[in-house]
Parts: structure tokens; C-alpha cells; sequence
């Protein structure tokens, strides 16, 4: 009796359809097909195992599992609940009438216990393209899925609760929304922390706190409201990464349609928010400057993972440090800066993440940090320019706001006289995200620094005034195409900012100030 098992395969944030089909026959012999890796392989042990357990023989013939389409690689333990089912309602023990209408993916364990695996979001937003009646996945895994309204979905923890809902029971008690209202009610799950938060309230620092570097405030500000890449260059103690993590405080809130994005990359990458709400706060990612160029852009032998770029997407990309990272590590940053995605290929596979991403960097301005502080800097000329010849001219072309932080004067220091608090410059910065995302509507990007040559002749028309400006600029200071660019799509977020309807003069000159490394040779 030939039996079929709707599941799926996560490629990217997007899931394909994988049917798991079991047939039973004369022979002997357990027979696994259809590219599997060693985890599915081994899954045969652990479903048998399982089986028995609880209760339900192994039919003694030939037993052949297909996972089609043969041939596409299946990675991951999630296979094993339907491998379960399939030899069940194969070998006839337990009549599973909705078998068939349902999207089936979970770990098995020995016991008969169901535990989580990653890709939720996907494998539901498959399910309810499919046309099928619902998806049961672990409870853990389900959690993910609360606010996903196009199927029912149900959490499951072992696989006596999955039988209930193939054979027809009513099973309302299972569905993830029953599930999370009880919680709710009655206080036992309380809400968690995800991954992003707990990056932002780590050492998350409010404008107020920062005494001083009223510039760099300002051109945070702007960065946050358009979306922009920034650089903070500056002698130790200087400000710089507190000035960096105190932009979580600033940034706006995500709209549905990027928290659903951000929300799938973090389900394929196993770290999905397992409260019932998708990831409504904006990643802050801040990797160590040792970081391998794998874990930066993603990658990996048996599965392709998100990398921090793309856990960053709709967020902050913090790199402490950043000229004490490889060149070769730096380097790779130019294409996902430009392309807002990456593509990571291998021999058998490519698969694309989205990398929507705010870089705000971090460096001294030479090895020992002290240059612009008077007698303090004991490098050479040349190890200063060696040093900041690792922010290759690709690199500074994509950054648009490079901001350099005078050492604070003392005495503010002793005054310690608060400024503007983070919460009066996140309202600005929201106020310029608004209007950036009504100009936007149906373009299929969110802010400034998005916009691609057709959508800046678009939105961005220049008065004669402003252009004669510009192209005074451009040619003293030398700037390339790409940096021509970026100088506009920063002058229309300061516009913004400002309330102005069209990009004027004084937007434009503020724009160019801040790409001082292009100006002059300063180290």
C-alpha cells in the first residue's frame, strides 16, 4: 500500500513542496531513497526505535521510503515524524483518513517525543500555498507561527497527539492560537526574549547618557532615518560604540511585511522568536572583528545558513573594530551592501538570502588610536596609511555618512549635562521613515538608501541650483558615480527629516560634508 506524505524543504527563506512516500511489499529490508543526508539516514533507527516504543510493530517485509523529488538534496532530522506515519498507515495499524491533507514535519525521539526544528514560517507559508488543510509541526517549532493567519497550524509533542489529528479527532486543543491563549491566561509561558532583543538591551545606551559628539548624533540620526551606512572614526574612549548601540533606541519599528522577512531568516536559522509573535524588533547584530567570512555572509558544509548579514536584515550590522578585520573579510561586504542580498553558491546548491542591512562601523583613526589628539600618535605616516588602507575605495563608495569624533572636552565630562534623549530623536526618525514608506508604497523597498538610479530620478528631481552645487562638488572632490548617488539619496533623508518636499541646497551641502575621507588624504 503505496502512502503519501506532504513536507517540505526550506531553499533560502522560501520552502518547496517533498513528498515522503512509503510503500510496503514482499521482501526484507528497510530501503531509504531520494538524496538523503546522514540525518535522515540515520532517522530510520530512530523511528523504528520510536515505533516500538510505543507500541507498534515492524512489519517484517520490504519496506521502501522515497523522498520526492529524487532529485533534489533533504537535509535535517524533520523528516522523521512522517517516515513514522508513512510506515504506520502503510503496515495498516492505525486508519490516518486526513493523512493526506496535512503538512507533517518533526524530529522523533526515542520516546515518541516531538522535538522543534527550524523553518517554521516557511513550511506554514508553503502549507497554506498548497491549498492543504493545516500543518502540524513541535509545538516549539509551532509557536513561531501564531500570527500567520492563512492555515491552521498545530503544535504537537508526541506522536500520539499527531495520530489524533491524521485519524479526524477534534484536536482544537492542539492549534497553536489555543495553545497561546492558554499561556496568555493564565501567565505560565510568559514572553520570552529573542535573539534580536537581547542584542539591543545589551549594553544599549540612551543619546542622553553620551556626553558630547553632537555631530556624530546628528549623523546617526540621519543614518537611522534613511536607512544609510555610517562610519565612526575616532581615538579610544572617544564615544564610538556607545554611540553605535545607543542607535537601537532610535531605529523605527518594523512594518508587518519586514517583520515577516526578518522572522523567516531567523526560523530557517533555528533561532525563531518561540513567544507567538513574529520579531517586531530590528536586529542588532555586533560580530566580533574575528569573524570567519563564512559566518559573515553565511554558508556551511551540509546546510547553507544565514550568515550575520542577513540575521541583520531590516537592522543594524555593527562592526566593532572594523580595520582590524581582514581585508579579505571586509571585502566581501561590497556586493551585499550594493545588492541588499547575498547569493552563496556551492558545487550542488545556491541559495539567496536577503541582507537589507545598516552598516555602522566602528575604527581608530591608526594603530596606536591617537591621531588628531596633539603629540599622543606615535605612528608613522605610513603606518597611518597602511592602517586605513584596509577601507578599500569600494568600501567607502557604499558608506554614506563617515563621522569623525573629536576627543570630548573634560569639562563636559565633569558637567555630565544631559542632552537629547533617544526617545525625542526616535520620534523624528520615525516621522522620516513614515513618509519614506508612503513614497514607497508597491516599489517593494522601505527607505532612502534603497532606491536604485530609476527610483532616484523618480523621487529625488533636483532644482538647477542644486545640481549646479552638486556638480561643483563632484568635481573637487573627485567622487565616483556611486558616491554621486548616495550624496542625493542622503540629501533627500535630511530632507525628509526636515519635513521638505523637495531636496534644497542646504540638504545637499550637509549630504557632501560628511564624505570627508573622499575629500582629502587627512592620515
Amino acid at each position: 500500500m503505496l502512502i503519501n506524505i506532504h513536507c517540505a524543504k526550506c531553499i533560502g527563506i522560501e520552502a518547496v513542496p517533498v513528498t515522503v512516500e512509503v510503500d510496503i511489499a514482499t521482501g526484507i529490508g528497510i530501503h531509504l531513497v531520494g538524496l538523503a543526508d546522514t540525518a535522515i539516514k540515520e532517522s530510520l533507527l530512530r523511528t523504528i526505535t520510536a515505533l516500538q516504543s510505543m507500541g507498534f510493530r515492524i512489519p517484517g517485509r520490504k519496506i521502501v521510503i522515497n523522498l520526492a523529488p529524487a532529485d533534489m538534496h533533504k537535509k535535517g532530522s524533520g523528516y522523521d515524524v512522517p517516515i513514522a506515519l508513512g510506515i504506520i498507515a502503510a503496515s495498516g495499524q492505525r486508519p490516518m483518513p486526513e493523512l493526506e491533507n496535512y503538512l507533517i514535519m518533526g524530529e522523533l525521539g526515542l520516546d515518541g517525543t516531538i522535538r522543534e526544528i527550524p523553518g517554521a514560517l516557511p513550511i506554514v507559508e508553503l502549507a497554506a500555498k498548497e491549498g492543504l488543510k493545516g500543518c502540524i509541526l513541535p509545538h516549539v517549532s509551532a509557536m513561531e507561527t501564531v500570527e500567520f493567519t492563512d492555515t491552521a497550524v498545530y503544535g504537537v509533542d508526541t506522536l500520539e497527539d499527531v495520530l489524533r489529528i491524521v485519524e479526524g479527532g477534534i484536536c482544537e486543543d492542539l492549534t497553536v492560537r489555543h495553545r497561546f491563549h492558554h499561556i496568555s491566561i493564565d501567565g505560565s509561558g510568559g514572553r520570552a526574549v529573542n535573539e534580536t532583543e537581547s542584542a539591543q538591551d545589551y549594553n544599549t545606551m540612551d543619546f542622553s547618557e553620551i556626553i558630547g559628539q553632537e555631530g556624530a548624533k546628528r549623523g546617526l540620526e540621519i543614518a537611522a532615518a534613511g536607512g544609510h551606512n555610517a562610519i565612526l572614526i575616532g581615538s579610544p574612549g572617544s564615544g564610538k560604540s556607545s554611540l553605535a548601540r545607543a542607535m537601537a533606541g532610535i531605529l523605527p519599528p518594523m512594518s508587518l511585511e519586514e517583520s515577516l522577512q526578518t522572522s523567516k531568516i531567523y526560523s530557517v536559522a533555528g533561532k525563531g522568536n518561540h513567544t507567538g509573535e513574529l520579531i517586531r524588533t530590528r536586529p542588532f547584530r555586533a560580530p566580533h572583528y574575528s569573524i570567519s567570512i563564512a559566518a559573515l555572509i553565511g554558508g556551511g558544509s551540509e546546510s547553507i545558513m544565514p550568515g550575520e548579514i542577513s540575521l541583520a536584515h531590516n537592522g543594524v550590522l555593527f562592526a566593532d573594530e572594523f580595520c582590524e578585520a581582514p581585508k579579505r573579510v571586509l571585502e566581501v561586504l561590497r556586493g551585499p551592501m550594493e545588492d541588499r542580498k547575498v547569493t552563496i553558491s556551492r558545487l550542488k546548491s545556491k541559495v539567496e538570502y536577503p541582507a537589507d542591512f545598516m552598516l555602522v562601523a566602528a575604527t581608530n583613526p591608526c594603530p596606536c588610536g591617537y591621531y588628531g589628539e596633539g603629540d599622543r600618535c606615535t605612528c608613522t605616516p605610513s603606518k597611518r596609511m597602511a592602517y586605513m588602507d584596509k577601507l578599500s575605495g569600494p568600501i567607502m563608495d557604499r558608506i554614506d555618512l563617515q563621522l569623525f569624533l573629536r576627543p570630548i572636552d573634560p569639562l563636559k565630562l565633569v558637567e555630565r549635562k544631559k542632552t537629547e534623549p533617544s526617545a525625542t530623536v526616535a520620534a523624528r526618525v520615525t516621522a522620516a521613515r513614515d513618509i519614506q514608506k508612503r513614497r514607497f508604497e508597491g516599489e517593494g523597498i522601505f527607505c532612502n538608501a534603497a532606491m536604485n538610479s530609476r527610483l532616484i530620478d523618480k523621487y529625488c528631481p533636483l532644482t538647477t541650483e542644486c545640481r549646479n552645487l552638486l556638480g561643483k562638488i563632484i568635481e573637487r572632490m573627485g567622487l565616483s558615480a556611486r558616491a554621486c548617488s548616495r550624496i542625493i539619496k542622503l540629501a533627500r533623508t535630511i530632507a525628509d527629516l526636515a519635513g521638505a518636499a523637495d531636496i534644497l541646497p542646504e540638504h545637499i551641502s550637509e549630504a557632501a560634508s560628511y564624505r570627508f575621507l573622499d575629500k582629502q588624504n587627512i592620515f
